[in-house]
C-alpha cells in the first residue's frame, strides 16, 4: 500500500513505495554519494543505459513544466538529482538534502514539495513545476516580479524555494491572509532574515496574479 506523510511545515513528504522513513533516508544518502561521483548522465535529456549497470535503471517519463522527458533513472535517485544533474533545471537549488531548509521546493500537482525528499520514480504520472516553469521566455512570473519589487532576497540562495512555496500557496488561495502566507513559507528557511520582504512580496504577487497594476 502506497503511503504518504505530511510534514508539520506545510510541505508533503512522499516517502512511501513500501519504505519506512528511516529506510528512505538511508537510501537517499547513498544516492547522493552516487550522484556526486557520477555527474551528468543525460546531456540530451535521455540517460545512457551504457553508464548504468544492468538491472539498476528504471525507464520513466516525467512531465516537467508542460513537457515530457523520457529517461533512465536509478530507483534511489531523488527528484532533485534528476532535475539538476540529468535535465539541467538548475533553478532548483540543493540545500540541506534532508527536507529541512526548503531550498529545493518544487510544485508537484500544484503542491509545494521538497524535491530532495521525493524519489524521481514517485513523480511519474504527476505534473512537476520548477522555477523555470514560472517564466514566459525571459519574462518573470508574478511571484518572481514581486520578489524583485520588494527586494525579497539577499544572498538569494533560498529564493527559488521561497518563490515556489508562494506560487503553490497562490494557486490555492487567491486572497491569502498574512497568517496563510506565514504558514505557506514556514517550511522555507531564509538565513539572511528577509522574511518581512518575503511576506510583502507574497501579498504583491497575489495582487499581480489577480490582474493588479504592474
Amino acid at each position: 500500500m502506497e503511503e504518504s506523510m505530511d510534514s508539520d511545515d506545510g510541505h508533503q513528504c512522499k516517502c512511501g513505495k513500501g519504505l519506512t522513513r528511516r529506510q528512505f533516508l538511508t537510501t537517499a544518502g547513498a544516492g547522493a554519494l552516487v550522484a556526486a561521483a557520477s555527474g551528468h548522465l543525460g546531456k540530451d535529456h535521455v540517460a545512457s543505459a551504457a553508464e548504468i549497470k544492468s538491472g539498476e535503471a528504471n525507464k520513466i517519463s516525467l512531465l516537467i513544466n508542460g513537457k515530457h522527458y523520457h529517461l533512465l533513472v536509478e530507483p534511489r535517485w531523488s527528484l532533485l538529482h534528476v532535475l539538476r544533474e540529468e535535465l539541467g533545471f538548475t533553478g532548483t537549488k540543493e540545500g540541506c538534502s534532508r527536507g529541512e531548509c526548503g531550498t529545493c521546493t518544487v510544485l508537484i500537482d500544484n503542491l509545494p514539495m521538497y524535491s530532495c525528499m521525493t524519489l524521481a520514480v514517485e513523480a511519474e504520472g504527476q505534473e512537476v513545476t520548477t522555477l523555470e516553469g514560472l517564466m514566459k521566455g525571459e519574462e518573470l512570473g508574478p511571484v518572481q516580479q514581486a520578489f524583485v519589487e520588494h527586494d525579497a532576497l539577499q544572498c538569494g540562495y533560498c529564493t527559488p524555494g521561497q518563490v515556489m512555496a508562494i506560487e503553490g500557496l497562490l494557486r490555492k488561495e487567491s486572497y491569502p491572509t498574512m497568517e496563510q502566507i506565514r504558514q505557506g513559507v514556514s517550511g522555507n528557511l531564509c538565513r539572511c532574515g528577509a522574511y518581512t520582504q518575503i511576506f510583502e512580496a507574497a501579498r504583491r504577487a497575489a495582487d499581480l496574479k489577480r490582474g493588479g497594476a504592474v
